[in-house]
């Protein structure tokens, strides 16, 4: 691993191991949409559905992050920027469609909750710990780090709905993590956002 991979506030991406390890998580995140967009239409889960959603814009933001790298500082900013403003439009769909399955009332299925919601976190620990070491860099690699670190965030609480949901039999614990991880998003989505804003201003201005 180079010395300017891991710590520095600069770096663009411009790494052999770091496009490897871009590649892996690519594989992940894709094979885990899959997975839990499946569990998450049998089981009733707005919070695996969301984070289904979130495994696929992952392996979208990855694949757009490869193909910028070694370009210039504007393209990098302006594909950050894209997909900053993406992740806000996810936060606001999965705030949406929990509203609905709020109204709707139903209970979903603890158990499938529960044991794909552990095998989604074991699949973004090992995203985590693949890309730590360049959790620091321009707004290109930023929003790499944020996304993986969502995924781990959001997977331990699909975890905690599901003990919620068998606990009080009511749907209510699963909307509450759903609505959680939209805030998650919309969140990373203006600290994307903004540094990319940043990095696209004309120096000087």
């Amino acid at each position: 691993m180079s010395a300017n991979c891991g710590n520095h506030s600069g770096f663009d991406g411009a790494s052999a191991g770091y496009r490897r390890r871009l590649w892996i998580v690519i594989v992940i995140n894709a094979a885990m949409f899959a997975v839990e967009a499946a569990a998450g239409h049998l089981s009733g889960s707005q919070a695996l559905l969301a984070d289904a959603l979130d495994f696929i814009g992952d392996a979208a933001t990855y694949g757009i992050s490869l193909a910028v790298i070694g370009m210039s500082l504007r393209v990098r900013a302006t594909a950050a920027l894209v997909k900053g403003i993406s992740l806000g439009l996810m936060g606001l769909w999965v705030l949406g469609s929990t509203a609905w399955a709020a109204l709707q009332q139903t209970v979903p299925e603890p158990a499938t909750m529960g044991v794909v919601g552990f095998v989604a976190l074991a699949a973004n620990l090992a995203s985590v710990l693949l890309l730590i070491s360049y959790r620091e860099g321009d707004a290109n690699v930023r929003s790499v780090w944020l996304c993986s670190r969502n995924d781990a965030i959001g997977n331990v609480a699909v975890m905690a709905a599901a003990l919620g949901v068998w606990g009080s039999a009511t749907g209510w614990p699963d909307l509450i993590v759903a609505a959680f991880m939209a805030g998650l998003f919309l969140w990373s989505s203006v600290q994307i956002v903004r540094q990319s804003a940043l990095e696209l201003r004309p120096a000087g201005a």
